[in-house]
């Protein structure tokens, strides 16, 4: 903002950029009342709105993640491998199936979390869930054809009589069950009504709420939360928030078992279908057996033979060994045709292989393992994806190509088990031909033996893996091993604080915003600072408030906020003019923003410091003057100026206000005002008047309305221009900007009329204020209004 300099420095030309912060709280302090209501309204709805409003709670669990395929067999030597975790392949698999609709509707069944039942409060509803004393429920395949919420309101008295009342698919339902359990017949369904054993009913009627199924899994699956807690770690951080916290603990619970049971099930399929190989084989290996042996028991019975006698131990020894292998090779090409039989069966195609039959491949077996794992894999994503999803093609091709890798196996361990055999036949046919002279008997006695024994092996073999097959059925583990057991945690909405806060700054900013909206479409000047953001003209003074019928508003030796005002007005103006400059113009932008009363006052104020001063009245329009002063006279300077009067002396009359003032009125109003003060008369009648007065102030008329004062500024050493707050247009102090910008008034200098808040200080005036030793004297009660002077 724009000051007066002392003497020798001036006036600042330049506007100061920076708006001054208790400015700024100045002006909005006057409003203090606007924000107290503001804030206590807040704080009001905000009490309101966490009274009525139902909590959200959050509830959290966490689980660790372990991988069957890394967990020691059953019959591993180390019991310590058995209870080792291994990391799981894909932990982001594991929460789409966490979080599959079919798991959580399993959830939500297993709870009946689709029924709710609310007992209406004064201020919140609450939910009995588990304490309700009637269990209400539908059958599954009447839940998925619901259309619409179902509401009924229960009425239980203590001996369980049960009034039902509603509004079922637009049939109204009243009844009373005085015996449970019950049903209700509706357009969707059969209700069932069963007694909870164990709770008492409540003491005021409640309603039960039945929604589809559908629902309630969007509702859950939104409010459920599933992240890793670190990116290396297979632990996963559960949380679901609910305004029921007991129904949270009780989902994230039973969620963890039923994925744990779905992953048994999964992982049982696989041993499931190897039992059942494994038996069908058993049924026919045993009934071979029993036919081989029934062939020996024959054979020996037709032949007579008792014991048979071995010659030519040496060679049979060698033979036998022979012998031996090609059994063993004869076992497992029989495991290998049967296994090859299994894979190309196209009832198979879906179904895991038997990975654990005897087959000494470690090739076949690894590539066996890993397609059943895929198989399982696909099964448990495929409750989550369609097969048209990328993950799941992937799959599907992996899968395809471990099959085929499979069938290579299996023809390949068959080429070298025949190759093996044939061996074993060439070398057997060679001890064999050393033992020609055998009787016939024994040998074909050795065939119908070998048989025989090939079978039996096959059997025992079979009946030892069916064991290991039913203890790894027996003993699969849980995938999901539980570390933090379901617990509320804390409330995570509505957070008191911050509802307090928004409230506490709802109740500012509100006020705060109407007011500078107020500001921002207020058209008129109201305080200093709305001048010093507009104006460019140095400030000269303000002038408070004053009573519309005081028109001379300076008294001698008073001390009066607008005597000091007026002392601080006629300083600056000396210190501004100095030793030579004498002329002052007095001139606003409109009538009735206070010139005359300006100029009257700012004269009687300089005549108190013993100065001469003439005021003359140069508003030929409408003057103003000769009114304000109660003057009798009628000329005035028209009279000088039209040529009527040749000498300005004649026209001078005392102020009657101080010895020291003397008045030129206007006069009668002329015609041609303009043209009259264009005259040279005038510029000599001022030249004249400067020899016998110390200043003279000249009264002229409004700058927007007339050219008449931009004629006289000729004359004139430095130009007031007025304004008043409250009355005058910031319009008016933009064409002022114009006016000293443009040169058209000499030395221009501010006067803000009419401020209200002119004793309020810093912001609204310079140094300290008028509160201190300045008109505080004055009674607080008075309050004075400005008139349009």
């Amino acid at each position: 903002m724009s000051e007066i300099q002392p003497a020798g420095q001036g006036l600042e030309e330049n506007k100061e950029e920076t708006i001054s912060i208790m400015e700024i709280v100045m002006r909005y302090a006057r409003y203090w009342k606007w924000f107290l209501f503001g804030i206590l309204m807040a704080l009001a709805l905000a009490f309101v709105y966490l009274r009525y409003t139902t909590p959200i709670y959050e509830v959290n669990s966490s689980v660790i993640l372990k991988d069957s395929k890394s967990t020691a067999s059953p019959t591993s030597p180390d019991p310590l491998e058995f209870s080792m975790f291994g990391m799981v392949t894909n932990v982001e698999n594991e929460m789409y199936i966490m979080r599959s609709r079919s798991l959580i509707s399993d959830v939500i069944n297993r709870l009946n979390l689709h029924t709710s039942y609310i007992v209406e409060g004064r201020v919140k509803d609450t939910d009995l869930y588990t304490e309700s004393p009637v269990i209400v429920d539908m059958e599954q395949s009447d839940l998925d054809r619901l259309r619409q919420d179902i509401i009924l309101h229960l009425d239980v008295n203590n001996e369980k009589r049960v009034g039902v009342t509603g509004i079922v698919g637009g049939i109204t339902v009243d009844t009373v069950f005085s015996q449970l359990p019950a049903l209700l017949h509706t357009p969707f369904g059969n209700v069932s009504f069963t007694d909870r054993k164990g709770v008492a009913p409540p003491s005021r009627p409640f309603y039960v709420q039945i929604q589809h199924p559908e629902s309630a899994i969007r509702g859950y699956r939104a409010a459920l939360t599933i992240q890793p807690a670190s990116k290396q770690a297979s632990v996963l951080d559960l949380s679901i928030q609910t305004p029921y916290p007991q129904k949270g603990r009780d989902f994230l619970n039973m969620l963890v078992e039923v994925y744990n049971n779905e992953t048994i099930q999964d992982n049982k399929m696989e041993a499931s279908n190897t039992q059942a190989f494994i038996n069908e084989r058993i049924l026919i290996i045993n009934r071979e057996l029993t036919e081989a042996e029934l062939d020996v028991e024959e054979y020996k019975r037709s032949q007579g033979l008792s014991d048979i006698q071995t010659n030519l131990q040496r060679d049979m020894q060698m033979g036998s060994q022979y012998e031996q292998q090609l059994v063993q090779v004869e076992t497992q090409l029989n495991v290998v045709n049967s296994l090859n039989e299994y894979v190309n069966n196209p009832t198979n195609v879906d179904k895991t292989i038997p990975a654990n039959v005897g087959i000494d491949d470690p090739t076949l077996a690894a590539t066996t393992s890993e397609y059943n794992r895929l198989l399982l894999e696909r099964e448990r994503l495929s409750q989550s994806m369609t097969d048209d999803n990328p993950a799941m093609v992937r799959l599907n091709e992996q899968i395809s190509g471990l099959r085929q890798n499979i069938n290579t196996s299996i023809n390949s361990v068959q080429r070298g088990l025949n190759i093996q055999r044939r061996d074993a036949r060439n070398q057997a046919g060679l001890y064999g031909g050393r033992v020609s002279n055998i009787p016939t008997q024994e040998r074909e006695f050795m065939e119908l033996s070998r048989e025989q024994q090939i079978k039996a092996n096959l059997f025992l073999m079979l009946l030892q893996k069916r064991e290991e097959n039913a203890l790894s059925l027996a003993a699969t583990a849980n995938s999901a091993k539980v570390l933090d057991e379901a617990m509320l945690g804390s409330k995570v909405a509505p957070r008191t604080m911050i509802v307090l806060l928004a409230a506490l700054m709802l109740g500012i900013l509100i006020p705060a915003a109407i007011i500078y909206l107020m500001d921002i479409l207020q058209f008129r000047i109201r305080t200093r600072a709305d001048v010093d953001r507009i104006s460019k003209i140095p400030v000269l003074c303000e002038i408070p408030r004053h009573t519309e019928d005081e028109n001379v508003a300076v008294k001698e030796n008073e001390t009066r906020e607008i005597d000091e005002a007026f002392r601080m007005a006629r300083t600056n103006l000396m210190l501004t003019l100095g030793a030579d400059k004498k002329v002052v113009i007095f001139t606003s932008t409109v009538s009735g923003e206070g010139k005359t009363f300006v100029a009257l006052n700012t004269a009687v104020s300089t005549a108190l410091l013993d100065k001469r001063v003439l005021l003359i009245g140069m508003d030929l329009r409408i003057p103003r003057l000769r009114e304000y002063m109660d003057l009798e006279t009628k000329t005035g300077l028209t009279a000088y100026l039209s040529g009527f009067e040749k000498d300005i002396d004649n026209l001078i009359v005392p102020s009657g206000l101080h010895p020291n003032l003397d008045v030129i009125p206007a006069g009668p109003v002329p015609p041609n005002p303009a043209e009259l003060l264009t005259r040279n008369t005038l510029d000599k009648a001022i030249a004249r008047l400067q020899e016998e007065y110390d200043f003279i102030f000249i009264d002229s008329a409004p700058t927007s309305q007339v050219s008449d004062t931009l004629i006289i500024n000729r004359i004139a050493d430095a130009s007031v221009y007025i304004c008043r707050a409250d009355y005058s247009s910031k319009g008016n102090l933009r064409f002022a900007n114009e006016l000293m910008q443009t040169g058209k008034l000499n030395n221009m200098l501010l006067v803000i009329n009419g401020v209200t808040e002119y004793h309020r200080g810093y912001g609204y005036g310079y140094g300290y204020g008028y509160g201190y030793g300045y008109g505080h004297n004055q009674k607080k009660g008075k309050k004075k209004k400005g008139g349009k002077k």
